[in-house]
């Protein structure tokens, strides 16, 4: 005998609820639903993955005016692409995309194909995105399980438990496709995301606003503060680096491209130290490849927090001593930083941006 879900609204009255809600209080002009095609469907699902909406639109708009099919995306050179993606963060998403944007030219055609399995077969596309991007963008009935999606479903159902846990997240699945409705798919979907990302939040639920206060069981049992509930924390460990910040007579700085994998991955950096290295050890690490200085400078050190870990980084300014070598290894490269194709890491753009650089004089 097949189990019944359990849910705590009735599916049907779940939906019209939401629904209702939506038609007064929805998000109905965000750029990738005017027109709502499936290449800008995808591109804003991958770009508001970790990244809040009212950040999203800038980058989207500039995004799709310089590559307006997925035809274009498929053609440009990944450092253009991430230009148009430095500073939104978590650049294996830029790097899937345009890995995604070939593998749709050459296995589909040009067309992002209508099954969820063939859609999963694409970088950086699971199975929420796949159902955001069918749902969306063909109307068809498929159910979406983000983070928002979660928050309202764990709240509404008083599901106790870190939502990553494998069973707890089968079960979220099977709520969210009982809630999914025949109609409106299309307005479904985003209602169920704007609600969680307008009312239904982490902190501070405007839950006396929530179309679902009279029986949500997180709120009739004052839970909303503990729901959904948050993964067992690790303690965030802190890295020191030191950056190369060497400059030449013409004003070019030596520039380092990052591996494609890893943090900031295809990006220019200045050289960075390897892990846990002092000021002495990072300069004879460096002179068998850069051609340093005995004479160099300190800048303030500054501080970024990724996922997992902060790293401070501190700057050594120098400039260089001599004629200037020519560069023989692959992936470093002089160059004026103000160049508008140059992707930097966000972190390293706001440093130069602060004017820290400028108070020094390395010539």
């Amino acid at each position: 005998m097949t189990e019944v879900l359990s849910t705590t609204f009735i599916p049907e009255e779940f939906s019209q609820k939401l629904l209702s809600w939506f038609d007064q209080h929805g998000r109905h002009d965000l750029p990738w639903q005017h027109p709502r095609s499936p290449y800008r469907v995808w591109l804003s699902e991958i770009m508001l993955q970790q990244t809040q909406v009212s950040t999203v639109i800038g980058y989207f708009n500039k995004f799709v005016e310089r590559f307006p099919q997925v035809a274009d995306l498929a053609a440009a050179p990944i450092d253009d692409v991430l230009v148009y993606w430095a500073g939104l963060g978590y650049y294996a998403r830029a790097r899937n995309l345009h890995k995604a944007a070939i593998k749709v030219m050459q296995e589909f055609e040009g067309e992002f194909p209508k099954q969820t399995e063939q859609l999963q077969t694409l970088p950086g596309i699971g199975r929420s995105t796949a159902g955001a991007i069918l749902a969306q963008a063909f109307n068809l009935r498929e159910p979406i399980l983000d983070g928002n999606v979660k928050r309202v479903l764990t709240r509404v159902e008083g599901i106790h438990g870190w939502p990553g846990l494998p069973a707890i997240e089968k079960n979220l699945w099977q709520i969210a496709e009982a809630y999914t409705p025949e109609e409106r798919v299309v307005d479904y979907t985003q209602a169920i995301m704007d609600l969680g990302a307008t009312l239904c939040t982490r902190s501070k639920p405007r839950c006396v606003e929530c179309p679902f206060q009279s029986g949500c069981q997180a709120h009739l049992n004052n839970e909303t503060s503990d729901l959904p509930t948050r993964k067992p924390k690790k303690q965030t460990p802190t890295v020191e680096r030191y950056l190369l910040v060497l400059q030449d007579a013409d004003g070019r700085f030596l520039m380092e491209r990052r591996p494609a994998t890893g943090i900031w991955g295809g990006l220019w950096c200045f050289p960075e130290s390897e892990k846990d290295s002092d000021l002495d050890t990072a300069l004879e690490s460096w002179k068998p490849h850069f051609p340093i200085s005995k004479h160099f400078d300190l800048a303030e050190p500054f501080k970024h927090t990724f996922s997992h870990y902060h790293v401070i980084l501190k700057p050594v300014l120098m400039n260089i001593d001599g004629t200037l070598p020519a560069i023989r290894e692959e992936g470093l490269a002089w160059m004026h930083l103000e160049q508008n194709d140059l992707a930097l890491p966000a972190p390293i753009s706001q440093w130069l941006a602060s004017g820290n650089l400028s108070q020094h004089q390395l010539l």
